[in-house]
Parts: structure tokens; sequence; C-alpha cells
């Protein structure tokens, strides 16, 4: 097996399943439990927590363990509408957010709201000079992608955020980290964000986890009221297996960071040669300065559902677009905003790359993508 849809989600770690398996079987106990059990289900918890805030340089008592990367973007996004409502109603993001932040910002506009969507590029790099002449007084959010989904573009998210503060300072600011965290270097502190959302699944971690960064000066309204548990901000007992599964995730991470970095670079740029030497008619959708982990490229002529069906029969998994688009019966509305031809659009695919992946299994992927781009190609000519 070849698995190359990474973004859509990773494998999980011997050592995160290993952790999980026993945190099932023996830290079964509510860690909002007063007895010994209870206490023991929560400092492993909390240690959790240290490891996470480690590899994104945060503390500990900014994060908050969410369901995930979506219930991070919504709990950050609505809370810091709210607490700057007060101040204006324009709301700033780009065309090319994940479904969570962009289809969430564009339900407010039912409730009055200006929302602004800073057009891209051609590689899904953001208009920063729109950006900047879009801040003004009114302007209380701007939510920003750290690393795109689809095409893997990185913001500067450093440099917006100083020349955005430098407008208007009350200008809340949350950055959807979900591509980024563990993959690309993030120090929350440098950044300088308000907010900062992270997901499990995306570094060999488990589902159903996430983790919202909240500057600790900052202090936003909860989605869900109950327990009392996460300082109020997410309440519900705690996802002890989850937690302490994306703890050993990013407690390897950590250590292994510059390791796998670097591996994805070089297998990233392996694949690209690859297709440059074996391909023709053909457009990637990124430039260098991306993430090292996707790649994105459409073939004229091509139908990339056809083609992903094909290599599946090879037990070879890519995707067409992010997965939250690829299951609905709308298109990519990344591919829509980067301004790519309809023919090229529909032979779009997207590699995700993993630290498991070697430059035999690419030669053995190009191989298969070889022989059915060719087949497809000629089914299109009759």
């Amino acid at each position: 097996m070849i698995y190359l849809d990474n973004c859509a989600t990773t494998k999980p770690r011997e050592e995160v399943v290993d952790v999980m398996i026993q945190a099932l079987k023996e830290d079964f106990a509510n860690p909002s439990s007063l007895h010994s059990l209870g206490f023991s289900a929560e400092k492993k918890v909390e240690e959790s927590r240290k490891n996470i805030a480690k590899l994104i340089n945060a503390a500990p008592d900014e994060l908050y363990f969410t369901s995930g990367g979506t219930e991070s973007n919504n709990i950050a996004l609505h809370g810091l509408i709210k607490k700057n409502k007060r101040l204006g109603n324009k709301i700033i993001t780009t065309k090319i957010e994940h479904a969570s932040v962009i289809d969430q910002l564009r339900s407010y506009k039912e409730k009055g709201f200006d929302i602004v969507e800073i057009p891209v590029d051609r590689y899904g790099n953001l208009n920063t000079e729109e950006l900047y002449n879009e801040i003004d007084g009114k302007t209380i959010v701007l939510s920003l992608f750290h690393v795109n989904n689809e095409v893997g573009s990185i913001n500067d998210i450093e440099n917006i955020i100083k020349k955005v503060k430098s407008i208007n300072k009350n200008v809340l600011i949350h950055v959807d980290g979900v591509q980024a965290f563990g993959k690309i270097p993030v120090d929350v502190k440098t950044l300088g964000c308000d907010t900062y959302s992270m997901s499990g699944h995306k570094i060999y971690g488990p589902k159903g986890i996430g983790v919202l960064y909240l500057k600790n000066s900052l202090k936003i309204s909860s989605l869900v009221i109950g327990g009392g548990q996460e300082s109020g901000l997410r309440s519900g007992t705690e996802n002890v297996p989850g937690i302490l599964g994306l703890g050993k995730a990013c407690e390897i991470t950590y250590k292994e960071f510059n390791k796998e970095y670097e591996h994805a670079q070089k297998i990233k740029k392996y694949l690209i040669e690859k297709i440059n030497e074996k391909f023709g008619d053909y457009e990637f959708n990124s430039t260098d300065y991306s993430s090292p982990y996707i790649v994105s490229v459409s073939f004229k002529d091509v139908r990339a559902e056809v083609l992903l069906h094909f290599l599946e029969q090879d037990e070879i998994y890519i995707s067409t677009a992010s997965a939250c688009t690829s299951n609905g019966t709308h298109k990519s509305h990344v591919l829509e905003a980067i301004g790519i031809n309809e023919k090229l659009s529909e032979g779009t695919i997207r590699i995700c790359i993993s630290k498991d992946i070697d430059e035999e299994q690419i030669d053995e992927f190009i191989k298969a993508l070889e022989k059915y781009v060719s087949e497809i190609r000629e089914i299109m000519k009759r």
C-alpha cells in the first residue's frame, strides 16, 4: 500500500496507539473525579498539554482541548467576533480558507456583518496589498490559514500580523494552523496571533481530538456550557485517550521534527522532478514557498476522480482536493479562487507526503500514474 492522502489524515504512530490502548484500559477514570484514579488521569492530561505547548512555544494554560480543527476554528471565530463586535462589523478572511472557517464567516452576513474575502494569486498566495487596504477602523476580526490545505501555500503570518496591528491594533487575529501544526515551524509567540487551531490526526495522532491556542491575555465566550472543563471554554468530559495520544504524537514530533521536515522536503523535490520528467500537459498549483508535505498538480484532459479510482486498484491512495470538499457535490472553491481553467481543474490531484514515504514508493506511484493518465487521456479523445 502507498498512502499519499496524508492531508486528509495520517496513520497514527505505534507509540500513539499504545498510549491510547493503555489509557482505555488503565486511565479510564474521569479527570474531574476527586479520587486518586481521577487525579492520575488529570495528571496525564496535563502532561500532554505540556508536550503540545512545547511544540508551538505556548504556555500550557493557553491550550484548550476540543474535538478537532473544525471545533477549534468555530470556538475561536465565534468568540473573537462576539468579543469585538462593539467596535465594528467588518470581518476579513481569504477566498481559500477551509470550509470550517469560510462557511462559518459567511453565515455572519445574515447577521449584518461585512465579510470581506481577499483574493489569492494562481498559486494560492495572498494579495497582501489588498488585505492591508481593507483594514480600517471597523475591522474587528481577521482569519487566515497558515498552510492552505489543498495547494500548500504558506501565509507569512508573523509579518502580516505586524502590519495589520500597525494599521488597527484592535483587530483580533485567528490562524487556522491545522496543516501547519507539526509540519512546519510554529511559534505562536513569534507569530503574534490571538488564537491558533490544531488537530491531532494530521500529525500521526488520533482523530477526534484538537487544540485551540488562546493568548492568555484574552478571554472569549464559550460555545458549550456545561461542567466547566477546560477552564469553562470547552465543557464536557475530556477525551483522555485522544488527549494522551495527541500528547505522545507531539512529544515525538518535537524530537523528530528536523529529520522529518528534511525528509519531506527531499521526497517532495524528488516527486516534482519525476513528474517533470514523465509528463506533459500539466501544471503545478504551488511555488517553492509552500508546505513540503503537499503537492497539487493538474493534468490536462484527465478526470481526477477516475484517476483516483484507477490508482486505488493498485492500493495507491491520493485525493482530488480537501476531504471536506471531495465528499460534497460542489467543486473546490480553492481551485476556483486560484483561477485555473476548467480542463485543468477537473484533472487536479493532491499528493500528501508523510514521514513513511520513500523514493521507491514514489517511483511505484509515478509508474502507475503515468500508465493511468495515458489511459484516461486516450479514453477522453474518443
